[in-house]
């Protein structure tokens, strides 16, 4: 059976809206006192979960937001040499030249130069923890990997 154009609605609206159901289907017209339920019962609908699974892929194909390209990316950042941005005369950088005072009184003291670089430390974090090179979680087990056993005791009791 088609889906509707309401729901059609919905659909376009839930992805439209950050994937919320409840005011996609306010959007779509139905009733603001069961959009909750309605919006649920959308999401779960036959025709409706592909239909949003089809075009959330579409949109991400198109962002190209894959694995690899955010690998290459995080790799770019993290293994950037700043040196290669930059002429053998030093140019490459947004210059500005500072004055003081005013009219005849105005003259130049001093340059800015300023360049802006990329968190160079957290896309290594990133690559480092994607290639699981950090410990970030430990697991503990007891003899021969079995569970560990402990005896909780109150204080003045024995064992």
């Amino acid at each position: 059976m088609p889906l509707t154009q309401q729901q059609h609605v919905f659909v376009r609206e839930y992805l439209k809206n950050g994937m919320n159901a409840t005011t996609a289907a306010i959007s779509a017209g139905y009733s603001e006192k069961t959009a909750a339920s309605q919006g649920g019962r959308l999401l779960k609908h036959v025709e409706i979960q592909p239909l949003i699974a089809q075009k959330t892929e579409a949109v991400l194909a198109k962002l190209d937001f894959g694995v690899e390209r955010t690998l290459n990316e995080v790799a770019r950042l993290a293994f950037m040499d700043a040196r290669k941005m930059f002429e053998s005369d030093g140019s490459g950088l947004e210059v500005t030249e500072l004055f003081e005072g005013d009219g005849e009184q105005k003259h130049a003291y001093g340059l800015l130069k300023k360049v802006r670089l990329s968190d160079k430390g957290s896309a290594l974090d990133k690559l480092m923890r994607y290639h699981s090179l950090y410990r970030d979680k430990f697991e503990h087990t007891g003899v021969d990997g079995g569970p560990i056993q402990f005896t909780v005791t109150r204080a003045g009791q024995k064992e």
